[in-house]
């Protein structure tokens, strides 16, 4: 069989992440090491629940037919743990990373135990108290989104402030969803400013706050998909909003960080380290 040629840089490279579970550990790992190759474009396909040697036959097809199409071999993360499985499909044509071989070996040796290789085992949980809090968690954050309900605020782990559309909502959930922090999230609005204080409900919970804040700009470009042409979404209305924003949360003392260029895994991380969460949720 002739060998495909040298793939170009920016040539797109397809990627599987092959597992016997949901794939999301396998797809965050993947993600992580491919964003270190900028000048690579990569093709994600997640196919997850292979936990028979007939799915694993189908999957090394669709990995021969991508090879067969591209040029290029597929570069395959797997997690499957069942061996008969693993060498099923890494018959296929492909650059395979193994994350179990990779990490669960090396920590056998080292502890001298031999791990479970139950399939499925990271997101086995359903009754387990770490997975009862999330979604308590959960739960919690959709009920103190946008300041829709500000009774029960003393349960918050995290009190997240800020302009409208500046990231708060999907921050509170991704805590909740990630770690189990019962994230509840508050909008400062023009009368908070005129008023010169913030929102009544939560001063009691001082320590509880963290600000988020934005570029002008940005704001402005996020607002007006929601509300083309609106006085909301106007750069001189959101210039307005996050300087008042900002200047109360020197004033009040409230620890906080700009969204523009972060994502939410970075703002995740930065509220848990400076709330003093990171040892209790990690």
């Amino acid at each position: 069989m002739p060998q495909p040629a040298p793939a170009q840089n920016n040539y797109l490279r397809t990627v599987f992440v092959v597992s016997d579970g949901t794939g999301i550990t396998a797809e965050t790992f993947a993600h992580s090491v491919l964003a270190q190759f900028e000048s690579a474009r990569f093709r994600h396909i997640r196919l997850p629940f292979i936990d028979s040697v007939d799915k694993a036959a189908d999957v090394a097809t669709r990995i021969d037919a991508a090879f067969a199409t591209d040029g290029q071999r597929p570069i395959v993360f797997s997690t499957l743990v069942n061996s008969e499985i693993n060498t099923r499909v890494r018959q296929a044509n492909g650059l395979f990373l193994d994350l179990f071989s990779t990490f669960v070996e090396p920590i056998e040796q080292e502890l001298n135990i031999k791990s479970s290789h139950s399939i499925g085992r990271s997101h086995n949980a359903a009754n387990t108290k770490q997975y009862q809090s999330r979604i308590e968690a959960i739960n919690f954050s959709l009920a103190h989104d946008d300041g829709q309900y500000m009774k029960g605020l003393e349960q918050a782990d995290v009190i997240l402030v800020g302009v409208s559309r500046c990231g708060k909502t999907p921050t509170s959930l991704y805590l909740a969803m990630q770690y189990g922090v019962k994230a509840a999230n508050v909008p400062l609005i023009p009368d908070d400013f005129e008023r010169g204080g913030l929102p009544s409900a939560i001063l009691p919970y001082r320590s509880k706050l963290f600000g988020l804040t934005i570029q002008p700009e940005r704001l402005s470009e996020v607002r007006h998909e929601r509300r083309p042409d609106s006085r909301y979404a106007s750069l001189e209305q959101c210039r307005y909003e996050v300087a008042e924003a900002e200047k109360m949360m020197r004033r009040e003392s409230i620890r906080w960080l700009s969204t523009t260029t972060k994502s939410i895994e970075e703002i995740s991380t930065t509220v848990l380290q400076k709330i003093g969460l990171e040892g209790r949720f990690y």
